[in-house]
């Protein structure tokens, strides 16, 4: 597939490594310009682009980047993408370390991803949001393994959803399906299911013990 990445970071770094080895037509980018991402690009095969170029064409789209700075990107970021191009957000509300408060997810009560999708005017997915950023390059594991890490998935077009979950099915982890994106809490920053490594019965567990309340440590 043609993918665009957008974010260079650690989930983004790791799942450029990943697809890019598994054939799949890469072009990454990065607040800072394609130019400070010669070493990736060197390392993957990937192409380092702008952000707007990442989405051109690109059938899957995964924006990787921190909350605050969703608002940044290209107004029209997904016009020359992909007739169903099929948007990956992995991002997290962190209002005391990094983001700042965030009226519409403090004040109307969005989820983290919902808040996201209103700012990208396009749906999202949300996947990879609690996964450590080295387990995609050391915890790949074949389909029946039992040792398979199973990831959550949460999103409203069911398509667009069994799209990312085959793409997380290939990249060697198994996943359960969250829900819609109001559902989408139980996976954020502080719940159950957020860093857990662990199978398809215990991530499925854990979403349903999760807490609509946000913690302390997590609200702004």
């Amino acid at each position: 597939m043609k993918i665009g990445i957008i974010g260079a970071g650690n989930i983004g770094g790791n799942l450029t490594r990943r697809l890019t080895a598994l054939g799949h037509e890469v072009r990454v980018a990065n607040s800072r310009g394609p130019e400070t991402l010669a070493d990736l690009a060197a390392e993957t095969g990937a192409t380092p682009v702008t952000a707007a170029e990442a989405a051109r064409g690109a059938e899957v789209v995964v924006v990787s980047v921190p909350l605050k700075n969703v608002p940044d990107l290209p107004p029209g970021l997904f016009d020359g993408a992909a007739k169903d191009v099929v948007v990956i957000e992995t991002g997290n509300y962190y209002p005391k370390r990094r983001d700042g408060r965030i009226a519409g997810i403090e004040d109307e009560g969005l989820t983290e991803s919902r808040w996201t999708e209103q700012q990208l005017g396009h749906p999202v997915v949300k996947a990879f949001n609690g996964t450590y950023a080295q387990d995609l390059l050391d915890r790949p594991r074949p389909a029946g393994d039992p040792d398979r890490m199973a990831l959550p998935v949460a999103g409203d077009d069911a398509a667009a959803k069994e799209t990312v979950r085959a793409l997380i099915d290939e990249l060697g982890f198994d996943s359960v399906d969250a829900g819609g994106l109001d559902d989408s809490w139980r996976q954020q920053p502080g719940t159950p299911v957020y860093g857990l490594r662990a199978g398809t019965t215990e991530v499925a567990k854990a979403l349903t013990e999760a807490s609509p309340v946000r913690q302390e440590d997590f609200k702004a």
